[in-house]
Formats: C-alpha cells, sequence, structure tokens
C-alpha cells in the first residue's frame, strides 16, 4: 500500500495511487457500465433546452432539495435556550444526521438526544422509548429544559407528544414542574426552516401559555423590550452578534429568542461546554410583556409571529437584511419602535459600504448571478445584489411557496437589474442545473452543495447560506447589516478576481490582464 508512517499521505493524492486506481477500475465491472461514447452523448444531450423542458416537467421526483427536513431546525432553535437539550422522538439515525449536519457546518460539538425508537416502536407506539428516554435525558445530561420534537416514524404512527410527555411525568421520568416544551416536525413535509417555526412557537407556548403543567397562563404587563428571533441562519454566530452590538449601540431593551450564538461558539479552554449562552427561561417567559416583536427572516417565523400576535404585541419581519436598504428599513424600524434615533457611529458603517460599494462598482455591474437557498436569504441577497447594479438572472428556493415568488417578484420588478429574473419555488438543484446549462449566468450563489454545479456547469460558486461544509469558519462573521453587506461585498469580489486570474494567467499570451492592481 502506498500509505507509510513516516509518509501519510493525504486522501487526495492516496486514492491517485495504483492500487486505488485498479480497484476502482475493477469495481465499475459491477456498475452495468455503458460505453463513454453514449455516457458522453447523454451527458450533453442533458445541457439542452429538450432535456430542461423534461426536467421541469417531473412531478413525482425530487433531486437535490436545497433543504433539510424540519427537526433539523427544531433542534437549531432548541439549543438557543439556555441549558435546554433537544429530544426528538424517532430514531438514532435520524438524530445522528441533525447533529452532524450542524457539526459539519458550525465545527462545534450539537447536543441532541433521541428516543431511539425501532421496529417494536413503529408497530407499537413509542411511548415507552418516551418515559425512559426523558428519564435518561434528565439523570444523565442535567439540562435546564428538554425540548421535544418528532422525525417521520413517530408522525405516522401518530404519536400524541403532550400525552405522551404527561404520562412520562406521572410515571417520574422527570419532575412534573420541568419544563418540557414540544412541537410535531413531520419531516416529510415543509422544511428545516417549518421545523425552526414549529419549534420556537412550540416552546412560546410552553411557556407564555402555561403548558407547563403546574404554571398558569402568563398575564401580559407591556414594557417597552423587543424581542429578537434571528431565525435558521448558518451565520448565526455572527449575525445575532451583530444584531445584539447595533442595539446596544441604540440604547434598545431587548430579548434575543432563541440566541444559539454562543454554543456554537464555543471556546477551547479545557472546559467542555454542553451547554452555552442561550436565552434565559425566564427570559423566555418574560418575552411575552415585550412591546413587539421583530423577526430577521418572515418565512421561517410564519406561525411564530401569528402567535405573538395574538398575545397583543406589533410584530413585524424582514428577509435577510443584507446591505444599504435592508439595513435601513431594519434601523428605522428599531429607531421608530424602540423610540431610540440612530447613532452616529451606525450612519458612519452605512457610509463606509457606499463607499466600498462605489469602488468596486465597475467590476460588479451588470454580472448575471443565480441564486438559490432558503426563501429569506435568496430574497435578501438577490435585494443586495441589485444595489450593486448585478443582474440576478435565477432564484431558486426549494422551500418557498407561491406567496414568496410574489413578494421575489416585486424586487425583481423595482429595479432595472432585475427584469430578466426568473423566481423558482418548489425546484431543486437538478432544475437550476439545467438553467445553468440553457441560460448561463457569471457566478452562482448558494450553499457547499453548488459545488457540483460548479464543477459541471463552469459556473463559479460564492458560497453563501447553509450548510457551508467545505470551508471553515465562516459563520463567525455576519452578513447582516452595514457590516455584513460590506462582508458579501468581499466574498463576491474575491471571486470574481480570482476568475479574472484563472483566465489571464498563460504567460505571453492571456498575462496582458494579470494585473496587480484592480
Amino acid at each position: 500500500m502506498a500509505q507509510s508512517a513516516e509518509h501519510v499521505l493525504d486522501h487526495l493524492e492516496l486514492f491517485r495511487g495504483p492500487e486505488y486506481q485498479q480497484m476502482l477500475d475493477k469495481k465499475k465491472m459491477f456498475e452495468d457500465p455503458r460505453e463513454p461514447a453514449e455516457v458522453e452523448r447523454i451527458k450533453e444531450w442533458t445541457k439542452t433546452p429538450e432535456y430542461r423542458e423534461k426536467n421541469f416537467a417531473r412531478e413525482a421526483l425530487t433531486i437535490n432539495p436545497a433543504k433539510a427536513c424540519q427537526p433539523l431546525g427544531a433542534v437549531f432553535a432548541s439549543v438557543g435556550f439556555e441549558g435546554t437539550l433537544p429530544f426528538v422522538h424517532g430514531s438514532q439515525g435520524c438524530v445522528a444526521y441533525y447533529r452532524s449536519h450542524l457539526s459539519r457546518h458550525f465545527k462545534e460539538p450539537c447536543s441532541c438526544v433521541s428516543s431511539s425508537m425501532t421496529e417494536d416502536a413503529a408497530v407499537f407506539g413509542g411511548l415507552n422509548n418516551m418515559i425512559d428516554g426523558l428519564a435518561n435525558s434528565y439523570n444523565m445530561y442535567k439540562p435546564k429544559m428538554i425540548a421535544v420534537s418528532t422525525t417521520c416514524m413517530a408522525e405516522v404512527i401518530g404519536d400524541d407528544l403532550n400525552a405522551f410527555i404527561k404520562t412520562s411525568k406521572e410515571k417520574g421520568s422527570v419532575p412534573a414542574e420541568f419544563d418540557v416544551p414540544f412541537a410535531h416536525t413531520p419531516a416529510f413535509v415543509g422544511s428545516h426552516v417549518t421545523g425552526y417555526d414549529n419549534a420556537l412557537k412550540g416552546i412560546l407556548e410552553h411557556f407564555w401559555d402555561g403548558k407547563a403543567g403546574t404554571v398558569p397562563k402568563l398575564e401580559r404587563r407591556p414594557n417597552q423590550a423587543i424581542n429578537i428571533i434571528g431565525g435558521f441562519d448558518g451565520y448565526t454566530v455572527g449575525n445575532l452578534r451583530e444584531i445584539r452590538r447595533i442595539l446596544e449601540l441604540m440604547g434598545i431593551q431587548h430579548t434575543i429568542l432563541a440566541d444559539n450564538s454562543e454554543v456554537f461558539d464555543t471556546p477551547t479552554d479545557g472546559e467542555f461546554r454542553m451547554y452555552d449562552g442561550g436565552t434565559t427561561l425566564e427570559d423566555a417567559a418574560n418575552a411575552v410583556h415585550a412591546k413587539a416583536t421583530i423577526s430577521m427572516q418572515e418565512w421561517c417565523t410564519e406561525k411564530t409571529l401569528q402567535f405573538v400576535a395574538e398575545h397583543g404585541q406589533d410584530v413585524l419581519s424582514f428577509n435577510y437584511p443584507i446591505g444599504i436598504s435592508a439595513t435601513d428599513d431594519l434601523l428605522v424600524a428599531l429607531s421608530r419602535i424602540g423610540g431610540k434615533d440612530i447613532p452616529e457611529q451606525l450612519a458612519r458603517e452605512r457610509g463606509r459600504l457606499v463607499d466600498a460599494i462605489a469602488d468596486s462598482s465597475a467590476h460588479i455591474h451588470g454580472k448575471k448571478f443565480a441564486i438559490y437557498g432558503d426563501p429569506d436569504l435568496c430574497y435578501g441577497v438577490a435585494a443586495f445584489l441589485l444595489e450593486l447594479g448585478a443582474e440576478p438572472t435565477h432564484v431558486l428556493s426549494t422551500n418557498g411557496n407561491k406567496a414568496w415568488q410574489t413578494k421575489m417578484a416585486a424586487l425583481l420588478a423595482s429595479s432595472p437589474f432585475g427584469q430578466s429574473c426568473q423566481v423558482y419555488p418548489g425546484r431543486d438543484l437538478w432544475h437550476l442545473r439545467s438553467l445553468l446549462f440553457t441560460e448561463p449566468v457569471d457566478f452562482l450563489i448558494g450553499n457547499t452543495y453548488g459545488k457540483y454545479l460548479e464543477r459541471d456547469t463552469g459556473t463559479p460558486l460564492i458560497r453563501i447560506g447553509f450548510p457551508v461544509f467545505d470551508r471553515h469558519h465562516h459563520h463567525r462573521s455576519p452578513v447582516w447589516g452595514y457590516q455584513g453587506g460590506l462582508n458579501v461585498l468581499v466574498k463576491i469580489l474575491d471571486k470574481i478576481f480570482d476568475e479574472i486570474d484563472k483566465k489571464t494567467n498563460l504567460l505571453g499570451k492571456t498575462d496582458y490582464s494579470f494585473d496587480i492592481i484592480r
């Protein structure tokens, strides 16, 4: 074998060795191979308008959707509360996926437990799994709260979380007064943003409506505070810290609900923190008294905001506020609701972003972009591109709906740079592949899964979204606000300049544009 202890090869070199190449060639014998010429013919045909028409006509098949399932969002929301252990009623394999998905993006451990349902529970129900699971979780991991959600298995057989939790408390799994909020999050409908919404609403219901069993419904006593909800966000570490900085600069009393910025950015100092930071349970309960709740992501919090509004608060939502106009709107709203002036420091930050855009506009103007991801992220990125003079051409959101499509269309119609853009709700990345071949663009914006589209279509990928597995620490920097807009601008420009350098680096042929100064 090529590997040795004296010189350890990385896998990208190891698998190029002759023994591995021989093994891979033998493997092909069992894969029903076709002639290379036929493979090439079919591959080229899938790039044509004829194939695109057939691709967009499919109904019963989804290929590489740009979304995940509900319980992932529920886990993400749950860890945003002090000392909270997410408990997913379902199989161990499902929970392993949620934990690994979050850990691979944030490069941090993500604590979450399962009721470990197997075949017998699928037939007879998972009550015993719930009774034992809550008892084990409470005694082993010492949480302050256990937030329960569900997977497909529990939903298909119709397990009743409310009844199961009551029975578990009666049998002594956890004390009667212990907080166990819950949400039904069937993975076969909706997406991770739906699961986030359901879980957050379930936690607020638990505290505000007396769902704890022994705690009566809270009587609202309005104060001057504002609740902030970040939504499901791969940049939660940087974004929530940026929002908190802005609120503190403005002197606005606030509570960030589901604040998971600390648990996904724990230090390495010799202490393991299973629970770190998070909205305190007291603050979660007292959030009912706030004068208003503001969501940074409309499509992540539809049910939650409706619930909050029913409790007498003003509600307001944004769509992933990146750049100048979106941040202007956010700050004006915070100033109006919070009764505070916008400080000079933020005005200067705005001016710096305007200056940066002016410095670089010649390189971005007229560039065509395809965007994919969650509905709010797509809207926020598209709005910023329009500010930059770029031209969004394809905007695709697998978990986007008709209302999102209508709002996107209105945004694009408001700018001369959005006139040629088409919006695609409910479509997947295989649809986007056809679009990139038949209506090419200059750049692609989305998560890590777009790297296969980059390789296949030659469209350079700018990684913005969730998950980003193959680049490290992007989540630590904000993309919201003026400072976040500057970070996104730099991401876009770096990719543009990298592509210019790639195309102008042949010595004596194209290097007349291999410039030191851009």
